[in-house]
């Protein structure tokens, strides 16, 4: 008997997807849930796990085929029960030319004939067992990747004690424990990205499920070379158990199969990549690789089997830019500029990351549907700027958090947001909505992207406040902490492009928002101040704003009103009573 391997559903519009890569061969044995190809649709890039432990029988669809969700992609032997199978054409026809050695047979086929008993155990063993499954993490996330396990088999846990992080294109977050028990078994590893709904893990209340299974894989070989003392074998393969986890997809042919255990452990250790000689690891670490220009052969894995893991990969990283700066630092004389460093994705083929296909796809469709123009003007931010120098230092000692320019631009935006709600407005159909209330999304550069964090209400909190939330929202944006209803709400956008040192640009409005305003860098230059009534030339702080908006309901004269309001709060800098401390 067999089992089909299908290519599951994938995502609410994902129809089809292409093998890109098979990580066994037929004739290998694989455990239930190990990894047994890379299949690609346009949206993700995901493994698809074995259902089922056995032996691959045959693969009916190659690499860079592509197929329908629901077509069989392989076959997998049932265990023990495939191996007999195989056996049985074999002895056929040695038993048919004589009785005598029907006989003979009779004694060695006995042996085989009562091993699928046992192989049923591990199922009663896990009737009383509840699986974890990936919860829903928002309305429009389809899939998670394991990003760690929080509890090892045999761990107890508690209800909605933390299990695992997960991480989706939008959030990370940990999943707890829906009941409390004891963990019997792992179902996805970590790197391994599921659907929505997919079962993460098994508990229940007593020893865990997996290790049943293995000592009925040990016993056939204990049946056939010392068939007279059965009962004292079992505690002997204790300490062979993980050797021979996969044992039981072909033990009938005692004598011949006796070495496989043995080499059991080399095809146990993830499968190497057909292309490099790097251990495999998922798309998501060798992404991450490429994005931190980390060369995975240099990199020693910390998972099981020394697969690499995503911290890994960070860890390296990390190695990798502190080394240049302790030589810098070890330099007595101040050295050359370094040349800029060529990036190992030079001249390659890279898919795009999820992420990056939504905000794609998001905005060529906000191009497609509104009318997009961007207005700019420039602020002296000289009195600011000494404002801010004048009290960071008490802010900082009485808040804990940095004074920026940031806070100072947001409270300035949202008070203007209030005189001209058209800014902050959205296009339903052929109506208008004004919200009463001024969430403020702000733009946050991350490895995977750009997300858009949401300050709630901010049109009701000091600086105090918004430089508090807005600090805490982009390291956790950073160190993918955040809830997704964070994410979700805003109704307009701050983005500081001034961070990296640019004087404006011409950012992009995301539907349903209509405005979204660019904040440039802070520079000195030369500018015309009026002294005793006459122009002077004076060291000024100075700043670009730009106003991108939705043109189909925002006039350029209301961009006009709404950054001359701007201007006047930053040019007046009178925060005082706004600082919060």
């Amino acid at each position: 008997m067999s089992t089909s391997v299908v290519l599951p559903a994938l995502g609410e519009s994902v129809t089809e997807g292409t093998v890109t890569r098979w990580l066994k061969q037929v004739g290998d044995t694989v455990q239930e849930d190990e990894g047994l190809l890379e299949i690609s649709t346009d949206k993700v890039d995901t493994e698809i796990p074995s259902p089922v432990s056995g032996v691959i029988e045959e693969i009916l669809v190659q690499e860079d085929e592509t197929v329908e969700v629901g077509a069989i992609l392989a076959k997998i032997g049932d265990g023990s029960g495939a191996a007999s199978s195989d056996d049985a054409p074999q002895a056929a026809p040695a038993e048919q030319p004589a009785a005598p050695a029907e006989e003979q047979a009779a004694p060695a086929e006995a042996a085989p004939a009562e091993q699928p008993a046992p192989a049923a155990e591990p199922a009663a063993a896990s009737d009383d067992s509840t699986e974890v499954k990936l919860p829903e993490l928002g309305e429009s996330v389809t899939e998670g990747t394991v990003t760690r396990w929080l509890k090892a088999v045999g761990d107890d846990v508690a209800v909605d004690e933390p299990l695992l992080e997960i991480s989706t294109d939008k959030v990370d977050t940990e999943i707890p424990s829906p009941v409390a028990g004891t963990l019997q078994e792992i179902l996805v590893q970590e790197d391994e990205t599921v659907n929505v709904g997919a079962a993460l893990a098994r508990i229940g209340s007593g020893a865990p499920a997996a290790a049943e299974p293995e000592a009925p894989a040990a016993e056939p070989e204990a049946s056939a070379a010392e068939p007279a003392a059965p009962a004292a074998e079992p505690e002997a393969p204790a300490a062979e158990q993980k050797p021979e986890q996969s044992a039981p997809a072909a033990p009938a042919p005692q004598a011949a199969e006796k070495p496989a255990p043995a080499e059991k452990p080399a095809e146990q250790a993830p499968a190497a990549s057909s292309n490099d000689d790097v251990t495999y690891v998922t798309p998501l670490v060798r992404r991450l690789a490429q994005q931190q220009g980390v060369d995975l052969k240099s990199v020693t894995g910390s998972g099981v089997g020394g697969r690499i893991r995503k911290e890994d990969v960070l860890k390296a990283a990390e190695a990798a830019k502190a080394a240049p700066a302790a030589a810098a630092s070890a330099a007595s004389a101040p050295a050359a500029p370094a040349p800029v460093e060529v990036s190992p994705l030079r001249g390659t083929t890279q898919k795009m990351s999820r992420l990056r296909k939504v905000i794609a796809e998001r905005a060529v469709a906000s191009m497609q549907a509104t009318a997009q123009l961007t207005t700019v003007v420039e602020v002296d931010v000289t009195k600011l700027s000494a404002l801010r120098d004048r009290v960071k230092g008490d802010f900082q000692q009485r808040t804990g958090d940095k004074l920026s320019f940031l806070p100072f631009f947001a409270i300035a935006a949202v008070e203007a947001l209030k005189a001209f709600p058209i800014i902050n407005s959205t296009v339903e159909g052929d109506e208008i909505v004004y919200p009463a209330h001024e969430n403020v999304s702000i733009a946050v550069d991350t490895e995977r992207g750009l997300l858009t964090p949401v300050v709630k209400d901010a049109g009701e909190k000091n600086i105090a406040q918004l430089a508090r939330e807005i600090a805490d929202l982009a390291a956790r944006t950073r160190d993918n902490k955040l809830k997704p209803d964070e994410l979700a709400g805003g109704t307009f956008t701050l983005t500081n492009t001034g961070s990296r040192g640019a004087l404006f640009d011409t950012p992009i409005v995301f539907l349903p928002q209509s405005a979204i305003l660019g904040l440039g860098a802070v520079v000195k230059k030369p500018g015309v101040v009026s002294v005793d009534g006459k122009d002077a030339i004076s060291v000024r702080s100075y700043v670009y704003l730009a106003l991108s908006y939705d043109h189909r309901i925002i006039d350029g004269a209301d961009a006009a009103r709404f950054l001359g309001a701007v201007k006047a709060r930053l040019e007046a800098a009178q925060f005082e009573g706004d600082l919060g401390i």
